[in-house]
């Protein structure tokens, strides 16, 4: 009987194909140009209305509206008119006669309509093409790609029918030549693969990307959301989309320029080149958004890198458009403020006083967002703060999802002058077994604040957070000594840190990375080195096998990678074993591949590099070029502002480090005014420990004109206090040189700094840089002088002088408790005595 029914179905489709051509009906539903002439012929033929028929009907009425502008569209009216209803009604009953390809199409159109996902159609729709593919019918791939994302909109995220699309892509991804389809394909299957399909679909991407000139920036943002989905930051795939977006600029639109800074920042990646794209696409056409949901995304994209006359334009429009934001729209503005800094008490009072109508709409996470932007922006709205409280308090008493229970507990102890219940704590202390580290460590932040601040007020206040506390640690330590993928250890350590987990945590986490350290692979070395960068740790053994994993796999690693990993070992003044080797093939994987660096990262590059000793000529002379400055200039005006500072630092330190160490390159020293500026916007002043060093080495040298305090060296390096030396190690008066003492107040610029520098003392005589070194210049639980501070003692040799650095640990030490340890350390020091 079931054979019968099946022959019988393959008739009827057959014949209904072979007429399809000649049908009128068909024809005058294809030559329809609105949708009542499509509903028109829908009821006057119901009777007439095949399979085929309702199929090309719905596809017509989306195609209809899809010729609008989306502002125009009447998706609505599409869906309340009674043949609409109709065509439902016969497409759901016909639906084991339609073609494998009309049902998809069919679920396709009805969902851009905006039916409902769990409409009785669609849910029939997905129930027939999922039948079909277990039966093993072959879906054309546009078909699947197009099925695929009707199940993506669906939400059918997990759904047993995803893994069978996954599985039919699998096994025919080697076939799959077309980017557009496969970029659907990818962000449809992106929850239900493994981590080497993933791969499988990266390298298959990349491909592609490469052999098609001319791809659509919509198909990039897909691979960028993809990657979103599986939380990856693949650099080299994100570098070829933005390539393809600078292409497609002038088609960009504000909604694809905000979801494509989105999609950045999520997976870690900046352009430059895309911001300064951005920055003249939006301002040229700035005063075109004037609905809110356009003007938040302009806001939210511009603001944090417009000049201070557009800046002000955004403020005053978004001030007049507060009363017509959204929930989302107002997060989206908040989180703008936070990234442009922007305090303006105008508008941070408008949209404290828009957030009362929205607060009780927001879920959970937003509400959580809501009090960081809040409290980074100093907002102090007396009547906000409190209902802030108690919904999250609310929540918190309710949720029993553990991330979010730490989000809540880390957020409350930002609020003002929040009295904690004991309730907050047991929530606390029942979630502590299923948490991550990063969990724990919020949990135990919060904890020990409240606890400095006098917060916990209630009966047996201490013993409930001693046991809470203890209970954290416990957990802590439970979950790394569990841990034997160091893989997932790093991804779990990513966000973790504070002093918490620096002070209980830390030298079990390097304890466990050294037990898994034959796990170190060519995919892992990059946030290896971030977690080591981040915890300051100088682990011999993690570093050596840093590098030799590094030179093994140098062709496949990226430049941008190898930049952070040359970082770690800069910055912890860290030689390897074979260390020339390895800083030489890392150099020569850079310098062959400096295309793919922005202008501003080549500075950072170049700083890198001459921490840690080295010059390769071919940047030097690249960055120190007229052009290659004027492009830097550009791109500064559009970097936010921490990365604007520090890009500026680290061009005037590489300055320094090459007129001193490379004068063969005559480079000349252009940082004066830089360098002023910044001296004077400092307001040095002079600490109590430099003050009681100096009264020091006053009674040693005898007199307050033999040392100098807080000085100025050429170059700008300061140092904490210098005197000279004559040839018998007697001091030299400062008077009597006819060089001024600075007043111990702090330091102040002289105009002759350089001249000075190069005065001429007595012959034999010898300058003394008097340094202290706190914790900063070391790496942690290490006695190993870091990056920085030795290329600094270094620089002060090239200048002339002998350096006395003083380390914290000596000092601080009980041996140097009283002032007379302390007055003859000090005098065998300068006198290198023995």
């Amino acid at each position: 009987m079931l054979c019968l029914r099946q022959v019988c179905l393959f008739t009827l489709r057959h014949y209904q194909a072979r007429t399809l051509s000649s049908d009128l009906l068909l024809s005058q539903i294809n030559s329809c140009t609105h949708e009542d002439e499509v509903f028109s012929l829908v009821g006057r033929n119901k009777a007439r209305l095949s399979e085929k028929h309702v199929g090309i009907a719905l596809n017509m009425l989306w195609q209809l509206q899809k010729k609008r502008p989306l502002l125009l569209r009447t998706s609505d009216y599409v869906r309340n008119h009674s043949q609409f209803l109709t065509l439902c009604v016969l497409a759901e009953n016909k639906v084991e006669h339609m073609e494998d390809e009309a049902i998809v199409d069919t679920l396709y159109s009805i969902l851009r309509l905006n039916v409902e996902g769990h409409d009785s159609l669609a849910e029939v729709l997905v129930t027939e093409a999922w039948k079909r593919l277990e039966r093993q019918v072959l879906l054309s791939l546009p078909a699947l790609s197009k099925f695929a994302l009707c199940l993506y909109k669906q939400r059918r995220h997990f759904s047993p029918v995803i893994g069978q699309v996954a599985h039919i892509v699998d096994v025919n991804l080697d076939s799959i030549q077309d980017i557009r389809i496969l970029s659907v394909l990818m962000i449809s299957i992106s929850d239900v693969i493994s981590q080497s399909f993933r791969d499988r679909l990266l390298r298959k991407a990349e491909q592609l990307l490469e052999e098609n000139n001319e791809v659509h920036f919509n198909y990039a943002k897909r691979i960028l959301q993809f990657l979103q989905n599986v939380k990856l930051r693949y650099h080299p795939l994100v570098e070829k989309c933005n390539k393809i977006f600078l292409k497609s600029a002038a088609h960009l639109d504000i909604h694809s320029v905000s979801l494509i800074f989105g999609l950045y920042e999520q997976l870690g990646f900046d352009s430059a080149e895309f911001r300064l794209v951005a920055k003249q696409l939006l301002s040229e056409t700035i005063d075109d958004y004037n609905d809110p949901e356009t003007f938040s995304k302009l806001f939210f994209t511009l603001g944090p890198m417009a000049g201070s006359k557009a800046r002000e334009r955004l403020i005053v429009t978004a001030v007049c458009m507060a009363e017509e934001f959204s929930s989302h729209q107002v997060l989206v503005i908040l989180k703008a403020m936070q990234k442009m800094k922007c305090r303006n008490s105008h508008l941070l009072k408008k949209m404290a006083s828009v957030l009362h109508k929205h607060l009780d709409s927001y879920h959970v996470l937003q509400l959580v967002k809501l009090t960081q932007y809040l409290v980074a922006l100093r907002c102090h709205n007396l009547e906000l703060f409190p209902k802030l409280k108690m919904l999250l308090f609310g929540f918190l008493k309710s949720n029993v999802i553990p991330a979010d229970t730490a989000a809540i507990i880390r957020v409350l102890a930002m609020l003002p002058s929040f009295q904690v219940e004991e309730t907050i704590i047991n929530k606390a202390a029942a979630v502590v077994p299923q948490c991550r580290l990063h969990h724990l460590n919020c949990i135990a932040t919060a904890l020990v604040k409240w606890n400095h601040h006098d917060q916990l007020q209630w009966q047996n206040s201490s013993e409930l957070c001693g046991n809470l506390l203890q209970k954290l640690n416990d957990c802590g330590f439970q979950r790394l000594q569990k841990a034997d993928n160091l893989n997932l250890l790093l991804e779990e350590l990513t966000h973790v840190n504070g002093g918490w987990f620096e002070e209980v945590l830390s030298e079990e986490t390097m304890a466990m990375c050294q037990r898994l350290i034959d796990q170190i692979t060519r995919a892992n070395v990059l946030p290896l080195s971030f977690f080591l960068i981040k915890t300051n740790h100088r682990c011999p053994s993690l570093l050596d096998k840093i590098a030799s994993v590094t030179v093994e796999n140098i062709d496949e690693i990226h430049p941008f990678e190898i930049y952070f990993i040359l970082f770690l070992f800069s910055a912890l003044n860290y030689d390897p074993p074979a260390s020339e080797e390895f800083f030489e093939s890392c150099i020569q994987r850079l310098t062959s591949n400096l295309s793919f660096f922005e202008t501003h990262d080549l500075v950072l590059l170049g700083h890198v590099l001459a921490v840690a000793g080295y010059f390769p000529p071919v940047l030097i002379k690249r960055i120190f070029n007229v052009s290659f400055l004027s492009k830097l200039d550009a791109e500064l005006e559009v970097l936010p502002d921490t990365l604007k500072q520090r890009v500026r630092l680290h061009l005037m330190k590489l300055n320094r480090a090459v007129c001193l160490e490379c004068p063969e390159f005559h480079i000349p020293w252009f940082h004066e005014r830089y360098c002023q500026r910044v001296f004077c916007n400092s307001n040095s002043r002079i600490n109590p420990l430099r003050q009681r060093v100096h009264r020091i080495l006053t009674e040693i040298l005898g007199g307050s004109n033999y040392a100098r305090i807080s000085v100025l060296t050429p170059y700008y390096y300061e140092i904490d206090f210098e005197c000279i030396l004559d040839e018998n190690k007697k001091p030299l008066s400062y008077m009597a040189q006819n060089i001024p003492l600075d007043d111990v107040e702090g330091v102040h610029l002289r105009h002759d700094i350089k001249d000075e520098g190069r005065k001429a003392l007595p012959p034999g005589a010898q300058k003394i840089a008097l340094e202290f070194l706190d914790s900063k210049a070391f790496s942690k639980n290490s006695r190993h002088l870091k990056g920085e501070p030795a290329v600094k003692k270094r620089h002060l040799e090239m200048l002339g002088y002998r350096v006395i650095q003083i380390p914290h640990f000596e000092w601080n030490s009980m041996v140097l408790s009283a002032k007379g340890e302390q007055l003859e350390y000090l005098r065998r020091h300068l006198y290198g005595i023995q």
